[in-house]
Formats: structure tokens, sequence, C-alpha cells
């Protein structure tokens, strides 16, 4: 699946100027994950439509690119990510990142950047892979 990836200036109002450019536009988030650092952030967003959401964003001033991901059902108990990163460390594969999200049917959700391998090792280990049309 793919994910919205905007860089946001860390000064007042950025962030209010994405969610408003995203919400005209009548696209809907259904994750929001921000990192940052002393002059800009890192927005990651899981949307209805990123291709449409990059170019609103775009066209509203800010820097935004697609990345695809892999979302998985995780057990929502506790311990239950543990699987996630040992399928992961068995495989070799390294995590680029990673970060929980809403529930689904009991299962927790988790959006992960790492290799095809590591995509290949979550699902060998008997993780199901969430698509975009499950979140809509």
């Amino acid at each position: 699946m793919d994910q919205l990836t905007v860089f946001v200036e860390n000064s007042r109002g950025h962030l209010t100027g994405l969610c408003k450019a995203l919400g005209d536009a009548s696209i809907n988030m259904h994750a929001f994950s921000l990192a940052e650092t002393t002059d800009y952030g890192i927005a990651r967003i899981i949307c209805d439509d990123p291709q449409r959401a990059a170019s609103v964003v775009t066209d509203a001033g800010y820097r935004a690119t697609t990345t695809e991901i892999c979302v998985i059902k995780v057990p929502d108990t506790p311990g239950g990510l543990t699987g996630v990163f040992e399928a992961l460390e068995k495989a070799e594969c390294d995590v680029e990142y990673s970060y929980c999200f809403s529930s689904l049917e009991g299962a927790a959700l988790n959006a992960i950047k790492c290799s095809k391998k590591g995509v290949e090792a979550l699902a060998a280990a008997g993780f199901e892979a969430v698509e975009a049309s499950d979140l809509a």
C-alpha cells in the first residue's frame, strides 16, 4: 500500500494547513504519524488516495511523495508486536520505520517500511497484510 509522506516546516500553522488541504479535497486520513527535527517534520499519512493527496498538498505548498509500505494485522495483546520484529530479525531485515494505529477486528495495525524480503518474511511468519481498501 502507498503512504503519503509530507515534509512540513516546523512552525505554527503548518500542520493545520496540511490537514485542511486534505480535508478540503475530501481525502480521509486513516493514520497519521509525525516525526520532527529542529527545522521540519515528516508527516506519514495513510489516506484514501495517496497519489491525489500528494498532488493536493503539493499544490498547497508542501513537499510530498508517496512511499510503498506494508501494513499488517498484529495481535492486540501485550507483546503482540514482538513476533513482527522477531520475524524480521530472523530474516536479517532492517526496519526503516514502523508505527501502529487503530484496530481492525480486534487486531492492531502496524505500518512498516522494510525491504521486500522483510514483507515476505512477515507473510511466512503468518502476519496478514492489510490493503488500503480494508481501511476505507
